[in-house]
C-alpha cells in the first residue's frame, strides 16, 4: 500500500513539473498549502522525499529541472489577481512558470535537497535584499544642490570602493560582509570572491550587484553599518579587517575593534573565544576615490 501511495504522489508531482518545480521549503509553508483540497500531501518530510525521487528520475532520463521557491501567500495573491482557481493543479503550474521567469531559482544538479534548499532560500533572500536596496536608492531622487541622481552616484562610488577593496586585499579567496542598519530594516549582504591561479578574483555577478547596492544605500543615506573582509590562502592565517560606515564614508577599524567584533556574540553580547589561526589587523589604505568629493550627497 505504501508503494502505491508513493507512486501516486510521484505522479501528482510530475504533473506539476514543466521544467521548473516550485518547492515548499519549510513546514510552515507546507501547512499553508494544505488548505487546498487538491494539494494531497500530508507530511512535509514525505513530500520532500518523494520530490527528491522524482528529481532523480528526471535527471536519470536526461531532463533538466529548475527549483523555485513556492510561497503560498504569493500564490494566493497571484490567483486573486489573475482570476485563477487556487484549487486547480494547473494554477500551481502556471504560478511556477511565473516563478521561473521572475523569481529566485537554482538548477537541480543531483545534490541532496538538504543541500540545495538552503541555497535556494539564500538566493531568495539575496534577490529580495537587492530589490529592496535598489528601490530605496531610486526613491532618493536628485541632489537638491547639484541635481545629480543620489542613488546612481552612490552606486558608482560603492562600485569604485569595492574594486579598490579587492585590489588592495592580500592574495587569497575573499569573503566580504556589508551591514547597513535601518530604519526600517537592517540589510546584510555577503560577497564571495575566489582567486584563480592567475591571481584574478572571480565574483558572482548577481552577488556583486546586491553587495554594491547595499553598500551604496549605506553611503547615500549616511546610515551606520560596517564592511568586513576575510582573506583565506593556503599556508597562512586568515586575515580579517574592515571599516565602519559613518556619515557616508568608510572609516578603518583598528585591529582590536575587529577582534572585539568577531569575539562578541551578536545575539547576547557575551564574549566568545577567539577563532584560532586568524590574524585581525587594520585595513590597507585604499587610496584616493575617483568620485569627486562634491558627489558625496
Amino acid at each position: 500500500m505504501a508503494h502505491t501511495d508513493h507512486q501516486t504522489m510521484r505522479r501528482v508531482l510530475r504533473r506539476e513539473i514543466a521544467g521548473t518545480i516550485g518547492v515548499l521549503t519549510d513546514d510552515h509553508d507546507f501547512r499553508a498549502m494544505r488548505r487546498y483540497r487538491s494539494f494531497t500531501f500530508d507530511d512535509h518530510t514525505t513530500y520532500l522525499q518523494q520530490l527528491e525521487a522524482v528529481l532523480r528520475d528526471r535527471a536519470a532520463q536526461g531532463d533538466h529541472t529548475t527549483l523555485a521557491l513556492f510561497d503560498p501567500e504569493d500564490y494566493a495573491a497571484f490567483c486573486a489577481d489573475t482570476g485563477l482557481d487556487p484549487e486547480a493543479p494547473a494554477s500551481r503550474t502556471r504560478f511556477t512558470a511565473e516563478l521561473a521567469a521572475t523569481g529566485p531559482t537554482i538548477p537541480y544538479d543531483g545534490r541532496p535537497l538538504a543541500v540545495l534548499l538552503p541555497a535556494l532560500v539564500d538566493e531568495a533572500v539575496r534577490q529580495a535584499t537587492w530589490q529592496y536596496a535598489t528601490t530605496l536608492l531610486t526613491r532618493l531622487g536628485p541632489c537638491p544642490t547639484c541635481g545629480e541622481d543620489i542613488g546612481r552616484a552612490a552606486f558608482t562610488r560603492a562600485s569604485d570602493l569595492l574594486v579598490r577593496i579587492l585590489d588592495t586585499a592580500p592574495p587569497g579567496d575573499r569573503h566580504l560582509v556589508c551591514t547597513v542598519s535601518g530604519p526600517p530594516d537592517t540589510l546584510v549582504s555577503v560577497l564571495h570572491g575566489d582567486q584563480d591561479p592567475h591571481g584574478a578574483t572571480r565574483l558572482d555577478e548577481a552577488e556583486a550587484l546586491e553587495f554594491t547596492s547595499v553598500l551604496a544605500l549605506g553611503l547615500a543615506t549616511r546610515s551606520p553599518g560596517g564592511l568586513v573582509i576575510r582573506v583565506s590562502a593556503a599556508g597562512t592565517a586568515d586575515r580579517v579587517y574592515g571599516w565602519r560606515l559613518r556619515g557616508g564614508d568608510l572609516e578603518p577599524l583598528t585591529a582590536s575593534e575587529v577582534f572585539d567584533a568577531y569575539c562578541t556574540d551578536v545575539e547576547s553580547g557575551d564574549l566568545i573565544s577567539p577563532e584560532p589561526g586568524v590574524d585581525y589587523r587594520e585595513p590597507p589604505a585604499l587610496g584616493e576615490e575617483s568620485t569627486a568629493p562634491g558627489h558625496r550627497h
